[in-house]
């Protein structure tokens, strides 16, 4: 366990890269390191929801299981009137985090380790953006649907990518089981973009 992305406490040795990519018009450098979620880079499914998510510039945003900060990163950028929060229960990646928003002039977020929503549940948000843990499993991925409704305000949208392999059907089961409006809003080499509409 202690050597997964969502452990707390990565004990591989560092190994840090940087990455440039590309991310809705915007040129953005991240560092990575061993012991974190797709250190070679943006993983696919995150730059498929990177290029499909939508919220008001003046948004309040929760990015659950940020990793090194590419979604949140890209998401304070589309929100710049508005604060993105960023969460992970991996001390290196919420480390990170932090370096990456530093390094692409990003001062609208908040960066917290915290062991799914526990850090943030006095909060409430206009929109919820991950990729979610699926390999720590689906009573998790489920906790990460369920705790984050309980904090969307009314009308906020969960913004979920999943690949269809990895229980997409399933996952948009449980999320109209409790959201007023579930759209699968885009689909690309298996991943699937559902919006959930609180």
């Amino acid at each position: 366990m202690s050597n997964h992305y969502y452990s707390e406490k990565p004990n591989v040795a560092s190994n840090e890269q940087q990455h440039e990519w590309q991310l809705r018009g915007f040129k953005l450098k991240f560092t990575t390191d061993a012991g974190v979620f797709s250190k070679a880079g943006v993983d696919y499914g995150s730059q498929v929801l990177i290029g499909a998510m939508e919220f008001a510039e003046h948004a309040t945003v929760l990015d659950v299981g940020c990793g090194y900060g590419p979604i949140g990163i890209t998401a304070a950028k589309l929100a710049p009137k508005g604060h993105v929060t960023m969460i992970d229960i991996n001390e290196r990646a919420v480390e990170l985090s932090k370096r990456n928003a530093a390094l692409n002039d990003v001062h609208n977020v908040t960066v917290m380790q915290s062991d799914l929503y526990e850090a943030v549940k006095e909060m409430r948000f206009d929109c919820i953006i991950s990729n979610p843990p699926i390999r720590a499993g689906k009573a998790v991925v489920h906790r990460v649907f369920e705790e984050g409704y309980e904090l969307l305000n009314d009308g906020g949208t969960m913004w979920i990518v999943i690949q269809k392999k990895q229980g997409a059907p399933s996952a948009k089961a449980k999320l109209e089981s409790m959201f007023a409006r579930v759209e699968e809003v885009t689909k690309d080499k298996g991943y699937r973009i559902f919006k959930a509409t609180r």
